[in-house]
């Protein structure tokens, strides 16, 4: 099955990847017909909105995200997806930064971000904490239903197993803090590790990743630790696909099975026509179709 618009994940493409991974042929049949005895599901993804009240640099147009973010959460509503997910970097700073000015910058982009009329959720990203702690970006966004103030958390949608990872961590496990960290020093902790297995193990159902930092293997932009993500991904027999952002140039890639989709920047750019956000659809036939909107890749990536 193909599509003009979007990319695809085959049903036989996700039972090949699930056998090789192993997960039982009776499992697999069990998960599918929990995952699509229903219509099919959609949700809305953006990122790096970067927003602040700031002039231009390096052709991000901070000030612009607020006007973008408006016409990306309208047309989710129009579409009445099923959640709308931002995937990291949802706010910036000044320069020299100021911790109210950022909060302030936090809580505006939060505002459009809400006016969706549906479930939200927030990934984490190395700007969401560039000159505040992780604890004070929880304190200001809404992830719907997750009642623990956790930076990664899973949650279950339409028969769909969906996770969301922080990678926000130095190499000894200490979390970025006021920007306390190099933007391509990037790892998920032990800790998240061991939370990442247990929560695998504890569903039956297809599962979706997302992350802020790339899993792909595309070079600077990648999780340091990405391959250990992975393995665990893989040898679960469950994840499909993972989404993220962080590389503004957006990108693909395909790892044992599992697609990797990177969302590029809605802050490069001027104008409305340089935004960028997509629609993500999980058919009842088990196929993924991403349909990308103003400069956000739509590509027929099946044969990937």
């Amino acid at each position: 099955m193909k599509s003009k618009n979007g990319w695809i994940i085959t049903r036989r493409d996700f039972l090949k990847s699930s056998i090789a991974a192993g997960l039982s042929a009776a499992v697999i049949g069990r998960n599918l017909q929990t995952a699509f005895s229903n219509t099919g599901l959609r949700f809305g993804i953006v990122t790096d909105s970067h927003y602040a009240d700031a002039d231009p640099q390096f052709n991000r147009y901070f000030r612009e995200s607020i006007a973008k973010m408006t016409e990306c959460v309208d047309l989710m509503n129009e579409q009445k997806v099923d959640f709308l997910i931002e995937l990291g970097d949802f706010k910036d700073q000044n320069t020299p930064p100021v911790e109210e000015q950022t909060i302030s910058y936090l809580q505006a982009v939060e505002r459009s971000f809400q006016k969706f009329n549906g479930p939200t959720y927030h990934v984490l990203g190395n700007h969401d904490v560039d000159s505040i702690s992780k604890e004070q970006f929880l304190q200001n966004v809404t992830n719907t239903d997750i009642t623990d103030r956790t930076t990664y958390y899973s949650f279950d949608r339409k028969g769909i197993h969906f996770i969301v990872l922080d990678a926000n961590f130095l190499e000894d496990g200490t979390d970025y803090d006021h920007g306390n960290y190099e933007w391509n020093e990037t790892y998920v902790s032990e800790a998240e590790l061991d939370w990442l297995r247990k929560d695998l193990a504890g569903t039956e159902l297809p599962s979706i990743v997302f992350s802020h930092q790339q899993l792909g293997g595309l070079g600077m932009t990648d999780i340091q630790n990405a391959e250990a993500v992975r393995t665990v991904l893989q040898e679960s027999g469950k994840v499909i696909a993972g989404f993220d952002g962080h590389n503004h140039s957006g990108g693909h890639n395909k790892i044992e099975g599992i697609h990797h989709y990177t969302l590029k920047a809605m802050v490069e750019g001027s104008g409305s026509e340089n935004s960028s956000y997509a629609i993500v659809e999980i058919k009842p036939d088990c196929s993924i179709v991403v349909t990308g909107y103003r400069k956000a890749a739509s590509q027929d990536l099946s044969g990937a």
